[in-house]
C-alpha cells in the first residue's frame, strides 16, 4: 500500500513550487476526456438524441431544472448553465479515473483520481468561491454587493468573512476525503485479492460491491460540488439573498 508521489521540487528554480506529476498528468487527462466527451455529444445534433447527445442532455437537464433553477431564478441562472455543465463533468470524470485501478511504477503512484489530492479540490473550490464574488460585484454592482457583508448589521461582517473560508474549505475538502478515503479501501481490497488463492477468494465479492458503491460515491460527489457551488452562487448573485 505504500507509495511515494512523483514530485518535482523547486519547479523552474523557484524555490518552494513543487508538482506532483501524477496530479499533473491526471488533470490533463480529465480535462481532454471531458473536451471528447463534450465534442462527440454535440458535433452531430439531431431531434431524437441517441448516445452520447442522449447521455449529455440528461446531463444538461439535471444541472438546468434540479441545480440551477433549484437555486435561483432560471433568468438569473441561465447564465451559470455552462459552468454547471462543465463543472459536474469533469468532476465526475475525475472521480472515476481511479476508480478500475490505480498505476504503480516502482511504488511510485502514476494513476489515480486527481480529485483524491486535496490540492486540487481545494483549488476547484478556491476557484468557484472567488468565481461567486466575482458575479457577486458584476451583476449586482460592487456596491450593492459590498452592503451584503454588513447587512442587516455591521457586526457580522467577521462571521461573514469566517463563513467564507469555512465554505471554501468544507466544499473542496468534503470532495476530497470521499474519492481519497474510496481509493485507499480499492488499494486494501486489491492487496488483499493479490496475497494469495484465499485473498483473491474473499476480496472479489467486497471488490465488486464497494467499486459499485463507489460509482455511486462519485456521482452523488458531483452532483454535491456543484449543487453548493450554485448555492454559494445564488447567495451573491440573488437580490433575496
Amino acid at each position: 500500500m505504500e507509495h511515494k508521489n512523483p514530485m518535482v521540487y523547486d519547479a523552474f528554480g523557484i524555490s518552494g513550487l513543487n508538482f506532483n506529476l501524477s496530479t499533473v498528468m491526471m488533470i490533463i487527462i480529465s480535462s481532454v476526456l471531458v473536451f471528447i466527451i463534450a465534442v462527440s455529444a454535440t458535433r452531430s445534433l439531431s431531434m431524437r438524441p441517441t448516445g452520447a447527445q442522449n447521455f449529455f442532455e440528461m446531463i444538461t437537464d439535471l444541472v438546468k431544472n434540479v441545480i440551477i433553477k433549484g437555486t435561483m431564478d432560471w433568468k438569473v441562472g441561465a447564465y451559470f448553465l455552462p459552468l454547471g455543465l462543465t463543472l459536474i463533468t469533469y468532476i465526475f470524470v475525475s472521480n472515476m479515473l481511479g476508480l478500475p485501478f490505480s498505476i504503480q511504477v516502482d511504488h511510485t503512484l502514476w494513476w489515480k483520481s486527481p480529485t483524491a489530492d486535496p490540492t486540487v479540490t481545494l483549488t476547484l473550490a478556491i476557484l468557484m468561491v472567488v468565481l461567486t464574488h466575482f458575479y457577486g460585484i458584476k451583476i449586482r454592482g460592487a456596491k450593492a454587493y459590498l452592503k451584503t457583508f454588513v447587512s442587516p448589521m455591521k457586526f457580522l461582517f467577521p462571521l461573514k468573512v469566517i463563513e467564507e473560508f469555512a465554505n471554501t474549505l468544507t466544499l473542496g475538502l468534503r470532495l476530497y476525503g470521499n474519492i481519497y478515503a474510496g481509493e485507499i479501501l480499492l488499494g486494501l481490497l486489491a492487496a488483499l485479492m493479490s496475497s494469495g488463492a484465499l485473498g483473491a477468494i474473499g476480496g472479489i465479492i467486497p471488490m465488486l460491491a464497494w467499486q459499485a458503491f463507489s460509482l455511486f460515491i462519485n456521482v452523488i460527489q458531483a452532483f454535491i460540488f456543484t449543487m453548493l457551488t450554485m448555492v454559494y452562487m445564488s447567495h451573491k448573485v440573488s437580490e433575496e439573498h
